[in-house]
């Protein structure tokens, strides 16, 4: 029994030997194969390292070719900058020089502002000596300094006598009275307003001619206008007077010893059967007719398009007012009349005729008859 146990045992520790070597082995091959595939990605990165190597080291000989220009480069730069650097040096020389020029310029101007500033203050203290010298002058001997100049002495005169033409020009001075110190701008001012004034006078009076001469020609002109139509409106005065009155005589006349354009106007009226008589020695009725005749017979030199006429013919008697509407029948071939009238005469001579009527309390109402239309349709 302990041969079969230790059989037994030794088997059974066989056994555990002999799975454990196979463990290994199969360790070691799975090593083995890993170490392989390691290999071979090893030899494929070995040949594409080989291949890289290459091409770097085509880069490395294109890369120190470069390296050799930029050498050249810079050595050309470097002299360059060394070039650069001795002008900069010689342009710092230049600039020190121009900076020591320029704070010796600027210590000269500043000694030159103070050599002025003095010499501007010694003027100062002369201009305002002068001006005093003047002022004494002026109040002392009534002078100015151009007129002074006239009055030099020579070094040799003596001094009395000096003294004394002092005291005469002194009280010659004051015998003149007090001087007008503006009388020459005074004189300046009012010698040009003199000459404009002048001028404008001259203007004036040249006008005044003009428009003389002017009204002159306008006042011959019109007394001749005048005197012609005057002469004609007499004339047809005359003939007018004649158809209303049916016979007679009316004239018209100046007024003798005025002037025409002045004068005054007498209408003498002589009806039929009565003698020459003045117009204010008429009655009512002759005098309207007569005035009536006056205006027919401007109206008839002149005819104006439109006229109207408020009751002129109020005075007159009934056979004046057929007279005078069968006249006034003439002149309607160029002028329209509107008459306000209430003569039947009047009315009867009229083509047309307009009233105003209140048929109602409070209510107007315009009539109009065409008595034209009438005379037509009777």
């Amino acid at each position: 029994l302990r041969e079969q146990d230790r059989a037994r045992l030794e088997w059974t520790r066989l056994r555990e030997q002999s799975g454990f070597v196979e463990e290994r082995i199969k360790t070691a091959a799975d090593e083995l194969e890993r170490l392989k595939t390691e290999l071979e990605g090893l030899q494929d990165d070995i040949r594409n390292e080989t291949e890289a190597s290459s091409g770097k080291e085509e880069e490395i000989s294109r890369i120190r070719a470069e390296m050799d220009e930029y050498r050249e480069t810079m050595d050309s730069c470097t002299a360059a900058m060394n070039g650069f650097i001795r002008q900069k040096e010689e342009l710092n020389q230049s600039h020190r020089s121009f900076f020591e020029k320029r704070d010796e310029l600027a210590e000269e101007k500043s000694r030159m502002d103070k050599e002025y500033f003095r010499l501007e203050n010694t003027i100062e203290k002369l201009e305002t000596a002068r001006e005093t010298q003047a002022a004494y002058l002026f109040e002392e001997y009534q002078l100015t300094p151009d007129q002074a100049e006239k009055y030099v002495f020579d070094d040799d005169a003596e001094p009395g006598a000096l003294k004394k033409e002092i005291r005469t020009l002194r009280e010659e001075i004051r015998g003149l009275g007090t001087i007008n110190v503006n009388a020459i701008e005074e004189y300046k001012e009012l010698k040009e307003r003199h000459d404009f004034l002048s001028a404008q006078h001259d203007d004036l009076v040249t006008a005044a001619k003009t428009l003389q001469g002017i009204i002159a020609e306008l006042d011959d002109g019109m007394r001749r206008q005048f005197r012609e139509k005057f002469a004609q409106i007499r004339e047809e005065f005359d003939q007018v007077f004649r158809q209303l009155f049916g016979g007679g005589k009316g004239t018209l006349e100046l007024v003798e010893g005025e002037d025409l354009l002045e004068s005054g106007i007498l209408i003498i009226s002589q009806p039929p059967g009565k003698k020459l008589q003045n117009m204010m020695q008429l009655s009512g009725g002759e005098k309207a007719l007569t005035a009536i005749a006056l205006l027919f017979a401007i109206q008839n030199l002149k005819p104006s398009p439109f006229c109207l006429l408020d009751e002129i013919e109020a005075a007159l008697d009934d056979n004046n007012v057929v007279r005078f509407a069968s006249y006034l029948h003439k002149l309607t071939k160029n002028t329209q009349f509107i008459i306000i009238t209430h003569r039947r005469g009047t009315m009867s001579a009229a083509d047309r005729l307009y009233g105003i009527t209140m048929q109602e309390k409070g209510v107007s109402a315009l009539v109009s008859v065409n008595l034209v239309e009438s005379q037509l349709e009777g």
